[in-house]
């Protein structure tokens, strides 16, 4: 009950928190998003980048994430605002997702579909927006679902360079050595992955059926 009390005690600086959180997890994964699909459009086009630029995205995803925040503060432009560094970082790890999902979901169209549409003259422009995209459209949105969920979660870690979200919440209880804070972080950013997870697998679901119907 305690937790609760809290909450309603605090529940304008949960929100604006919880506001600050969405910004950061919502823009990261758009920034990933309009690097991440190029990419893995680009890899399908040309095979011989696809282990080097999967690979770079791999190793990215092994670097802690507190130690990437520390290599990107030296950066200049970067570095001086903590909220422009976590954006940063987080976009980078939510780079693979997006990557991945865009080159497997080209990569499997069926073969015969590709031919048909080359045999009724469209070109590989229009066969990649016309037949490619929308056949892979819900293994790259399942890449976005991953991608914001990840970054969701990654996002608390933001609160230690200064960048707020609700990660503020968790890093003060854990000084404090109180669970009320560091559930008031913890149980709003849980439920925020939850939705997100939710509404991006919904329009997942979605776009599958259409696919096959």
């Amino acid at each position: 009950m305690d937790f609760w009390h809290f909450m309603l005690a605090n529940r304008q600086q949960v929100l604006d928190l919880t506001l600050e959180h969405i910004t950061l997890a919502a823009v990261s994964t758009l920034l990933a998003a309009l690097v991440g699909i190029p990419l893995g459009i680009l890899i399908t086009r040309v095979p011989r980048l696809s282990k080097p630029v999967l690979g770079g995205a791999n190793v990215i995803q092994t670097i802690p994430s507190l130690a990437l925040f520390g290599f990107l503060l030296p950066a200049p432009w970067i570095g001086e605002r903590a909220g422009r560094l976590a954006i940063i970082a987080l976009a980078l790890y939510a780079l693979l997702p997006l990557i991945r999902n865009t080159y497997a979901g080209i990569r499997n169209v069926d073969p015969a579909v590709i031919e048909a549409g080359r045999a009724m003259g469209l070109t590989d422009r229009q066969l990649l927006f016309q037949v490619e995209l929308p056949l892979a459209s819900g293994v790259i949105v399942a890449g976005v679902r991953i991608a914001t969920v990840v970054s969701i979660g990654l996002a608390t870690i933001a609160a230690f360079i200064g960048a707020g979200g609700l990660g503020e919440f968790i890093f003060r209880g854990v000084a404090m050595v109180d669970n009320r804070v560091i559930l008031a972080g913890a149980v709003p950013s849980a439920i925020l992955a939850l939705a997100a997870d939710f509404l991006l697998g919904t329009l997942e679901r979605r776009l599958g059926l259409r696919v096959k119907s």
